[in-house]
């Protein structure tokens, strides 16, 4: 079965034009603690993309304990709802949940056959995952009904054995055989959960009736998990797949990814310490960045102890106030040109993963400039102090650029732009502080030895570059894991502490014990 399309929104008023997220309404109860009903469904369609929308079909007093009452409104509220969102907004897909009685479930069914979703998915609620009863006995053959205008029904063991009117299945091959027998009866596809089977495994399996009596069952195993957050479960995986189906090419893919989706929020749901019973999942757990602090602030706390220890460096200290050895500083920058070289080739890479015009321009020239500008700043000094530009490259040069390599190898644009940010901002910081020291000195860049260079690095263009490509990673932390977020300030932080044994190649020798401890730790080394 093909994931729908969507309809036109002419009657709208609107051109038809494919719409930026899949609109998807949910049609069921309420859950005042958030993860059941409504609340897990709106969740969920903001964790993948669509846009949510809801219609309440009853107002249930539960929590992670259990269902205390539910309240059902009248019919003409039901009605009023669902005309409101019909009437104005065009449906990719609906989820229906709970609708506790035969009245809701027949006022549904009509709602539907009026307006024909292209895509509907019915999670057939009669039990709580507390063991509370959420349907109405007499409610039974309505919800029957009910499953016959779906394209999807995803219901439990103990609901699949209602649906079919068997005793519940006791093992995975006798629940199979229950949704084979609903999806050519019904003619709807069954995705069924096997998580109330014992064993170390949590079996679903997608299972569609397709012609001249052939049905395909697709298998979706994955390990059970040792978690109390199993509170809407049901709930969230059938939210899950009326959101993705309209961009999937099929109903195979759309659960497939949904099962998937939902086994890292069971993972993840325990650390909400949400309720002391059966909690809530984490609906938000791929979700990027939700207030994090700006990837950049966090990063440049991060790497404080390096930032200090740059101060200690004799080689900054000399390089600032101009004491600095000619040959020593030749040396730095014979490994220097070494170092940009490869440099670039991995500014090269973050052009062409970047996701924006804006972008891939901006590292595109970073990448030229570190062969072009700085090239030229390293050979004008080289020619004044003995160009043996056929050295190897040192030890920390080695070791800063395999590890900027790594990070290109990842194919991660976020991580290679976390990666090579150091080169920016931990240059800008040191250039633009003892630009600022000969600046409160009186002393001239014109008349320093090294005026050059302080100049390159304090210059107002390679500050502004340092800020946007800040501004680069900042944006690129906002779209990603938390996973992911973590291997940005993982490649960032070791790209510093490279940068320190960097500045510190040439004059480790010479520092003091109490100066060396300090940088040995910032840096990683002893």
């Amino acid at each position: 079965m093909s994931a729908p399309t969507g309809r036109s929104d002419a009657r709208h008023g609107r051109p038809d034009a494919r719409p930026a997220r899949p609109r998807v309404l949910t049609i069921a109860g309420t859950d005042p603690t958030g993860g059941a009903g409504v609340a897990a469904d709106l969740k969920t369609f903001t964790a993948l993309g669509a846009y949510g929308m809801a219609v309440v079909t009853a107002v249930v007093a539960q929590n992670t304990h259990g269902v205390r009452s539910s309240h059902v409104p009248p019919l003409s509220v039901l009605r009023d709802q669902l005309a409101a969102v019909a009437d104005d907004v065009t449906i990719d897909a609906v989820k229906i949940g709970m609708v506790g009685t035969r009245e809701v479930a027949d006022e549904v069914a009509a709602w539907l056959d009026a307006e024909r979703p292209p895509l509907v998915v019915v999670d057939p609620v009669m039990v709580a995952t507390s063991g509370h009863r959420l349907l109405a006995p007499d409610a039974e053959d309505a919800v029957r009904r009910l499953v016959t205008h779906a394209d999807v029904v995803t219901p439990n063991l103990p609901e699949l054995a209602v649906l079919v009117g068997e005793p519940e299945a006791a093992t995975w091959p006798e629940a199979l055989a229950q949704a084979t027998s609903l999806a050519e009866h019904a003619r709807v596809a069954v995705l069924v959960k096997g998580g109330h089977l014992a064993g170390g495994r949590s079996p679903d399996a997608l299972v569609v009736a397709g012609p001249e009596g052939r049905v395909d069952v697709t298998e979706l195993d994955a390990p059970r998990i040792a978690t109390t957050a199993t509170h809407g479960t049901g709930c969230t995986l059938s939210a899950a797949v009326a959101a993705l189906a309209p961009r999937r090419p099929d109903l195979v893919e759309a659960a497939r990814d949904a099962k998937e989706w939902l086994h890292g929020a069971i993972a993840a749901g325990e650390a909400l310490r949400v309720g002391s019973g059966r909690g809530p999942v984490d609906h938000l757990h791929a979700a990027p960045g939700l207030g994090e602090r700006r990837f950049t602030a966090e990063a440049w706390d991060a790497i404080a102890d390096v930032r200090a220890a740059c101060d200690d460096l004799p080689f900054v200290r000399a390089l600032g106030d101009g004491s600095l050895d000619a040959d020593e500083f030749a040396a730095y920058v014979r490994q220097d040109a070494l170092y940009l070289a490869q440099y670039s080739t991995v500014l090269a890479r973050a052009a062409q993963l970047a996701p924006t015009l804006e972008e891939r321009a901006f590292f595109a020239r970073g990448a030229s400039s570190c062969l072009t500008i700085e090239a030229a700043l390293h050979e004008d000094w080289l020619a004044a102090h003995g160009p043996r530009l056929d050295v190897p490259p040192s030890p920390e040069t080695l070791a800063y650029t395999d590890a900027l390599h790594r990070a290109a190898a990842t194919g991660d644009y976020a991580v290679v732009v976390a990666a090579v940010l150091p080169c920016y901002s931990v240059y800008a910081d040191v250039g633009a502080r003892i630009a600022r020291r000969l600046g409160e000195c009186g002393t001239p860049e014109d008349a320093h030895p090294y005026g050059a260079w302080i100049a390159t690095y304090s210059d107002p263009v390679f500050l502004a570059a340092s800020d946007q490509a800040r501004a680069y990673a900042d944006r690129a932390a906002a779209y990603v894991s938390r996973a992911t977020r973590a291997r940005m300030l993982a490649a960032f932080v070791e790209a510093a502490r490279h940068e320190l044994a960097f500045f510190d190649q040439t004059s480790r020798r010479d520092l003091s014990a109490a100066t060396r401890e300090r940088v040995g730790s910032a840096s990683g080394q002893r």
